[in-house]
């Protein structure tokens, strides 16, 4: 994990496999925050959705029982989200290096589309 100071805030940049053992573990919500199509196509198993278009820092959960962390595409939408949210307020807050782009290289599981139904189906590693 690398941490950037944000005036008294902390930006935590994680990487997907911290995000993944983290997210496995049930210690953070998963957030993502690219567009509704961009999701529906293909996301990680439990993450919520909140568009980077809807954002609204003051309606994120508290974090005193676990951490939110940002994920996109590539890490360049998740990374704005996640100054916005320090703006907002929040003093603790990550996003996951690399977005969605990153998870797939990886080789981690997650929901994407049957091209012959456009039916859902689980992607495993």
């Amino acid at each position: 994990m690398k941490t950037e100071t944000v005036g008294s805030a902390t930006l935590e940049t994680w990487t997907v496999d911290e995000v993944q053992a983290a997210f496995d573990a049930d210690q953070i919500v998963l957030i993502d925050v690219r567009t509704p199509q961009e999701y529906m196509f293909e996301h990680i198993d439990g993450a919520l959705l909140m568009p980077m278009a809807f954002f609204k820092a003051a309606k994120l959960p508290g974090q005193s029982d676990k951490r939110i962390v940002f994920h996109c595409g590539s890490g360049m939408r998740s990374e704005r989200v996640a100054r916005a949210a320090i703006e907002g307020g929040i003093t603790n807050i990550a996003h996951m290096a690399g977005g969605m782009g990153a998870w797939k290289e990886a080789q981690k599981p997650y929901i994407g589309t049957n091209m012959a139904t456009g039916a859902p189906q689980r992607v495993e590693a």
